[in-house]
């Protein structure tokens, strides 16, 4: 603390320095911009503003740049010469200005004296305001120049060097009784200005990191506040006052939720990027109920790769918190990075648990699984590699790249190479493949290839249609699968949802084979090893317990799929359920499932829950009723008394960790104020409020998506 006080204290004359400098260079400008006016190249006020520097009234230092008016030496501030003019000139405000078509009057000698010095000029030696007659001559007189006054001796006021600032004080407020400048809002209704001030605060708190609390005494925010009608206000009357409050009117609220609930789904997400950085990250902890809302419950702050022995120790206690000691309400724990032998000791703590990988992690793996695994990714990577090396290294090739980048896509860089997959520098080149082709037709580049083999040799690649066919290949693969992840991450499916969704992606690679001639065999058991590390038994019986995938066979019954599952799956049906009931009840679950086989669900109640409607927002059909799925068992099937308890349980879990994305604000926020409760606070309410507005995008995303929205109007008008 002592040493943060030193340095904080240290830090005035530094910041004294860097205040002259910017007043001697705004001076400066000042001065130049004046002297081509005086040539004739700038406004015509010129003539009657000089530039000068006044002292500070402490230190007798010059502090700041202002305009003094030749005419009557009043000073003003230098942030808006034309705005002066207009208001002094113009206006009348100065007795000794006519219009700016009338000829150029002279300043006194002691003021030209002082306007032709370039060096800062200390506000002692400011004359005093002296009047400059006019003078009048009859109309049959001639009229010729008068001598010039001679000077006046400066003025001695009482008070001193001082005096002076207290005289320019007094000459503004004449000058703004003469032209008021807007005057402030009204005051709001008490009423009325509470409320802005709640909303305000509110605000603050759920936008924690990305608005520090201090800038609220920024003196334009406090401009601000007074011309809307409200009263300036200190951050810690706004913020904190209203902190302790809204933070426990929310947990409650959360904790009474997640209590009436019958049973809830942990997840958990912000592991995996730490398994990988050695910065700072945020894990948070969320509860998923059965009415398909979402709660959030906490963020742990983790630094480096947390082991996975202390990752299950934080779940389970988060579990028993959540739980109240009834441990068998917590259906199941997601999270986005454990294997198999972590999530089943997870399990065995608590037999009616479900404990699952993240799907989106799932197919963010497979595309480094392609990378590693394929040859054919090897290959392209490789040659890619080799490409970028050589043009962001030989500089006669780099400036030809650049050139034709420049021309194309409006900016220039070079292509990534460091990247342990090789997926970077094969979507750099993808990107500007036809940048790359008009460059090695270039003419100067001809010219490397006489000098150079090297160049030749990546001429003829460039130049091989194979090559480019591979990677076109390649990257469509790349694309495919990222297509579906982002697809996961925006819909966040259930797990009755998974194996279906591993369907979807096979299907899609089998068309990619086909398109490109591709051997499947390699890529089929990439697939089944990253499906086999990620299935769990649950996603069989969800599938065939989920109403929504009830298919309607030629008697007109709607049966469970259980023709879509292999012979393996179909057994995983059984032990899971057997595991999530008692022994007793398991023979009776058995016999139930068999019923459920056989004769599936009410035609009309299956038509209803797969109702769908069209989604204006993205354009796909959507399921009508989504918690219709779980409710069907609720209500109608009754008979199934223990495959009910099975089935309610599981077809409501989410097959993703992932519920939103913290800002880097936030973290590094939240690293600063590890150990300040109030800023714990102020992050809860933060994560709370963006899940609420199931807000999960970053605001590194959303800036994004603005700024490239404003590109692509610049290039409409264009």
């Amino acid at each position: 603390m002592e040493a943060g006080a030193q340095e904080s204290v240290g830090g005035g004359g530094a910041g004294e320095d860097v205040t002259v400098r910017a007043a001697r260079k705004r001076f400066e400008r000042l001065l130049a911009v004046r002297c081509k006016a005086m040539k004739g190249k700038g406004a015509w006020y010129w003539a009657h503003l000089e530039p000068v520097m006044v002292a500070d009234a402490g230190s007798g230092n010059p502090a700041v740049a202002k305009l003094r008016c030749s005419l009557c030496a009043a000073l003003f501030s230098a942030s808006n010469p034309s705005r002066t003019a207009s208001e002094h000139l113009k206006r009348g405000a100065c007795s000794n200005f006519s219009s700016p078509s009338s000829a150029t009057p002279t300043p006194t000698p002691s003021l030209a004296a002082a306007s032709a010095a370039v060096d800062p000029v200390p506000i002692s030696s400011l004359p005093p305001p002296s009047p400059r007659l006019r003078p009048h001559y009859p109309p049959s007189r001639r009229r010729s120049i008068p001598a010039p006054t001679p000077p006046r001796p400066p003025l001695v006021l009482s008070g001193g060097k001082e005096d002076l600032v207290a005289l320019a004080r007094l000459e503004d407020s004449v000058k703004k009784l003469k032209s008021p400048l807007a005057s402030p809002a009204a005051a709001l209704p008490k009423p009325q200005a509470d409320a802005a001030l709640t909303l305000l605060a509110d605000w603050l708190l759920e936008y924690g990191g990305a608005v520090s609390p201090s800038a609220l005494d920024h003196p334009k925010f406090q401009s601000f506040l007074n011309q809307v009608g409200l009263s300036s206000i200190s951050p810690c009357q706004l913020v904190l006052s209203h902190l302790e409050a809204r933070y426990l009117e929310v947990l409650s609220d959360s904790e009474d939720r997640i209590r009436d609930a019958a049973f809830f789904q942990l997840a958990s997400d912000g592991w995996k990027s730490s398994a990988t950085s050695s910065d700072h990250t945020l894990v948070s902890f969320v509860a998923n109920l059965p009415n398909g809302s979402t709660l959030f419950h906490r963020s742990l702050l983790t630094t480096g790769g947390a082991p996975s022995d202390y990752a299950e120790e934080v779940l389970w206690d988060v579990v028993a918190r959540l739980c109240g000691g009834l441990v068998d309400r917590c259906a199941g724990i997601i999270a986005d990075r454990f294997n198999k032998k972590a999530l089943l000791n997870l399990e065995s703590r608590n037999q009616r648990m479900v404990n699952l990988s993240c799907q989106l992690q799932a197919f963010n793996s497979l595309i480094k699984d392609f990378a590693h695994q394929l040859p054919l990714f090897a290959k392209v990577s490789a040659n890619c590699l080799k490409l970028a090396n050589f043009v962001n290294n030989q500089s006669q090739v780099r400036s030809i790249f650049l050139k034709y980048q420049l021309e194309e896509h409006g900016h220039s860089r070079l292509l990534r190479s460091h990247c342990s997959t090789g997926l970077a520098v094969v979507e750099d080149v993808t990107e500007f493949a036809r940048t790359i082709q008009m460059a090695v037709l270039d003419e100067d580049y001809k010219v490397v290839c006489l000098e150079e083999p090297s160049a030749r040799e990546m001429a003829e690649l460039i130049q091989d249609g194979g090559f480019w066919t591979e990677l076109e290949a390649v990257h469509s693969l790349v694309s495919l699968v990222k297509a579906m992840a982002r697809e996961i991450e925006m819909e966040r499916p259930l797990i009755g949802q998974c194996l279906p969704l591993w369907d979807e992606l096979r299907s899609k690679l089998g068309d990619w084979r086909t398109k490109y001639g591709i051997d499947g065999g390699l890529v089929d058991n990439v697939i089944d090893q990253r499906f086999k590390k990620n299935y769990h038994p649950a996603w069989s019986a969800a599938f065939v317990l989920d109403p929504l995938f009830l298919i309607k066979d030629t008697s007109g019954k709607y049966l469970p799929p259980f023709k879509c599952l292999s012979p393996e799956q179909d057994k995983d049906v059984d032990k899971l359920i057997m595991r999530l009931v008692s022994p007793e009840e398991a023979h009776v679950a058995l016999m139930e499932l068999m019923k459920w086989r056989s004769e599936g669900l009410d035609p009309l109640y299956a038509q209803a829950v797969q109702v769908k409607q069209h989604d204006p927002s993205t354009g796909k059909m959507r399921n009508a009723n989504p918690q219709s799925r779980r409710l069907v068992w609720e209500t109608c099937l009754t008979e199934f008394k223990c495959l009910q308890k099975v089935a309610v349980r599981l077809i409501f879990l989410h097959a993703t960790s992932g519920e939103l994305k913290h800002n880097s604000t936030l973290i590094r926020w939240m690293c600063t104020h590890a150990q300040s409760r109030a800023a714990q606070k102020m992050a809860f309410l933060t994560v709370h409020s963006k899940i609420g507005r199931r807000d999960f995008l970053s605001d590194e995303e959303k800036d994004a998506e603005l700024f490239n929205m404003a590109e692509n109007e610049d290039a409409s008008a264009a």
